[in-house]
């Protein structure tokens, strides 16, 4: 993790931000439609425990979570690869959306590495 560049930390911990943003957004209006919320809760709260393993990593921020909490992080994160994959996949190169999903890509994978990480220590 020591050799990602200033601009992929800042990218990543931007490119989280913005993914709960989306996921807060999106539980406030489910939650009014009356929808079931289980699935989006569980990938919000896989999104603040990424967020935070990448701040602990790069910016030594403490956390409070569990080996528990960080295995069931590292599975739901890891199940949004094939979903963001295939969007990716069908984007044309260069446009703003491709970037986007570059990104947090790139974030989601940071994420379970670190929570790899620390789970070997």
């Amino acid at each position: 993790m020591e050799n990602v560049s200033n601009v992929d930390k800042l990218e990543s911990i931007k490119s989280f931000q913005s993914t709960i943003r989306k996921l807060e957004n999106s539980l406030a209006t489910m939650t009014q439609k009356g929808a079931n919320t289980t699935l989006l809760k569980k990938r919000l709260k896989a999104s603040y425990i990424g967020l935070a393993m990448l701040e602990n990593v790069w910016n030594q921020r403490p956390h409070h979570y569990t080996m528990e909490d960080l295995a069931e992080t590292r599975n739901v994160l890891t199940g949004l690869f094939p979903s963001i994959e295939n969007s990716y996949a069908k984007l044309k190169v260069g446009s703003p959306q491709r970037t986007l999903l570059e990104r947090r890509i790139k974030a989601l994978e940071l994420a379970v590495k670190a929570i790899d990480d620390l789970s070997n220590e």
